[in-house]
């Protein structure tokens, strides 16, 4: 029998389709530096929180997003140094990811500019921060600086037989609860001191975000771990499809906080996406992007 040759058209166009489907794609430049200068926590904190205010119908004072910023920036800045610190002093380099070896190459612009954020943020603080809100506030301050200082003290001896723990208790959701508490709180008081609007809608959508940081923190430990990681679509999707639910449920009532957990159910879609993606992705664009896709409320504050 005569046998087919090749079609080299074909075979060409079949080529060009495996390798479109092997490309890895990095992040371009200034994502890679918002991401690597540890600007993505603040700008997140500020959106969120200015979107927690359009929600309440509120207008925050102009220091405290500028507070909001240099406080996270300050504590980001001092978690990845101390990251690095402590790979250098236990041999363990590496375990750092590419944000912890820009750091500490770059120690001596970053640590002044952490204290000068630092400094700024606590001359803020002192003065223009009423003095209620500066009560209320340190609650918060004190709950981070514990947590801050537990997960960056010397580690010690573990018993034979370690308790049980809840893995509901893990860092990601503390750190979900601290970041949400954050960048809602400022909008929240004044909305009860305003009466400007119900407050358990805004208190739903604090909730749904904590949700959505805690997801954020557990797809980039999960994506950042050795191995083959368990994905972390289907949970995103759960909380994707709960939001959406939910903003149905209060579009009546609150149809602001509505607004807002629909851009929080479309951040954790985005998430959904980028697990499944993941693999062609290098893995500073995978970590960038997983704090870009939060950032979905600008759609609500451009109005």
């Amino acid at each position: 029998m005569p046998q087919t040759l090749p079609n080299p058209l074909a075979q060409a166009g079949a080529n060009r389709h495996l390798a479109a489907a092997a490309r890895i794609f990095d992040a371009p430049f200034p994502l890679q530096l918002w991401h690597l200068a540890s600007l993505d926590a603040p700008t997140v904190a500020v959106v969120w929180a200015l979107a927690f205010a359009w929600a309440a119908g509120v207008r925050l004072p102009a220091w405290l997003p500028l507070l909001l910023a240099l406080g996270a920036w300050a504590v980001y800045i001092a978690d990845r140094l101390l990251d690095a610190r402590a790979a250098l002093r236990t041999g363990t380099l590496n375990s750092l990811q590419e944000r912890h070896r820009f750091h500490h190459r770059h120690r001596r612009l970053f640590v002044p500019l952490a204290v000068s954020a630092a400094c700024a943020a606590a001359w803020i603080v002192f003065t223009l921060m009423p003095f209620a809100a500066r009560e209320r506030n340190s609650v918060l301050a004190v709950a981070a600086l514990a947590y801050f200082t537990r997960v960056h003290s010397p580690a010690r001896p573990q018993p034979a037989s370690p308790p049980l723990r809840f893995p509901l208790f893990k860092k990601e959701l503390l750190v979900g609860v601290l970041f949400t508490a954050a960048c809602a709180l400022p909008a929240i008081a004044r909305a009860a001191a305003e009466a400007s609007t119900p407050l358990w809608p805004l208190l739903a959508a604090a909730v749904f975000f904590a949700l959505l940081a805690w997801l954020n923190c557990h797809a980039i430990d999960r994506w950042e771990a050795r191995g083959q990681a368990p994905r972390i679509a289907f949970p995103a999707y759960m909380l994707s499809g709960a939001g959406v639910l939910l903003s149905l449920v209060l579009c009546f009532p609150a149809p602001r906080a509505a607004a807002l957990i629909l851009a929080g159910a479309a951040s954790g879609l985005l998430l959904a996406l980028l697990d499944r993606q993941r693999s062609r992705l290098t893995s500073l664009a995978l970590r960038a992007a997983a704090d870009l896709v939060l950032l979905t409320p600008l759609a609500l504050l451009a109005k």
